[in-house]
């Protein structure tokens, strides 16, 4: 199955962190609006989406994704408007659809999203959900969700929100909904869940070697195909960085990925972020920090390992300067993606199926993996 290079898109992804201007915290409220420019700039040098997270916690202004993203919509005109991750757990699926099915009709069809069950969970206790039943919960709201996507009218009974009689949402998304990903973060049963329903798959790689991740695509499209669907879009998420020399890339971007690390270590019990290894994950691992030739060659490498239809860039970092940021995605859109395109052209490369025995999607009502 040879990759189409004319399928592949590319975009950036925002989780809000807050930025810094000439040594100084900006506000929220400045980092809010330096996103509707850094959305339009994307725009601007040709990328593919812009896609904000959901987050509830210090240094990060994502929480009211949907209101981002129509401020977006309106100072731009062909980008798409995404969630980088939409925390479906703790979200009332009636409520989703109605913003997202508003942001898709004030961007005139340019809205999408990324589904996730969560690997930040401030929002169970802000909402008054219980961690014990993370499965249940996403699994509950995902069927919901797509029914109102997907139907006309829903009537539906669950254990987590009040029922629902004939019921017809207003505004109406496009027939069939808004594009859906799954995100995953490793799970097999993540990427079996993504294939059952039909939804095509974001993989979010934010360490070691993504490489790793082509048996998930494997076992997607296998179980895309037991499932009855057609091959559908595979992306990826990843952290990075771009500056005009390799050295300034990771100078930079080390000096802010650090603390970051090393606090979510504490919390989550990490690994000690040593320059050592974040020279590693850097050069063979799940950072793409860099030059643009550096950067390219690497994604270029990943679209062909994980058959990719879709890369995103996580460009920000909690206190990386507004300047920096801006060049990253100038750079990002300028020359890395043309760049990227270039060696994909000259060398698309065949995505071949490793040889396992295909993968028994479901048994005894249990999904199973290779």
């Amino acid at each position: 199955m040879a990759i189409r290079i004319e399928d592949v898109e590319f975009g950036l992804d925002s989780f809000g962190d807050v930025a810094t201007d000439g040594g100084r915290v900006m506000s929220d409220a400045e980092t809010l609006r330096l996103l509707v420019d850094e959305a339009r700039l994307a725009e601007h040098v040709g990328l593919d989406a812009f896609s904000v997270g959901e987050h509830y916690r210090d240094g990060m202004v994502d929480s009211a994704t949907p209101v981002i993203l129509a401020a977006i919509g309106q100072a731009t005109s062909t980008i798409g408007l995404g969630t980088s991750v939409t925390v479906l757990s703790t979200q009332d699926p009636v409520r989703l659809y109605q913003q997202f099915a508003t942001v898709d009709g004030l961007s005139g069809g340019r809205a999408h999203l990324v589904l996730g069950r969560a690997s930040a969970t401030e929002s169970f206790p802000l909402f008054g959900y219980d961690i014990a039943e993370y499965e249940q919960l996403f699994e509950e709201k995902l069927d919901l969700f797509l029914r109102l996507m997907r139907e006309d009218r829903v009537t539906w009974t669950g254990g987590y929100r009040a029922p629902l009689q004939d019921v017809r949402l207003h505004p109406r998304m496009p027939e069939g909904g808004i594009p859906a990903w799954i995100g995953i973060g490793g799970s097999p049963d993540s990427v079996i869940r993504a294939a059952r329903h039909g939804l095509p798959l974001m993989m979010a790689i934010i360490g070691g070697r993504p490489e790793r991740f082509a048996g998930h695509a494997e076992l997607y499209l296998r179980a895309l195909e037991q499932f009855g669907h057609p091959e559908l879009p595979i992306g990826q998420h990843s952290l990075g960085f771009v500056a005009d020399t390799d050295e300034e890339a990771k100078d930079t971007h080390w000096r802010h990925w650090q603390p970051v690390v090393e606090a979510l270590g504490r919390e989550r019990g990490f690994y000690p972020p040593t320059l050592e290894r974040y020279r590693q994950e850097v050069d063979s691992g799940a950072l793409y920090v860099g030059s643009p030739q550096t950067v390219a060659r690497r994604i270029a490498a990943v679209v062909r390992a994980n058959h990719l239809s879709r890369f995103d860039l996580k460009y920000d970092v909690l206190h990386l300067p507004r300047d920096a940021r801006e060049t990253s995605i100038r750079l990002f859109g300028e020359r890395v993606v043309p760049l990227v395109r270039e060696l994909l052209h000259d060398d698309p490369g065949e995505w071949r199926l490793t040889g396992r025995a295909p993968a028994e999607i479901v048994k005894g009502g249990t999904a199973v993996h290779a």
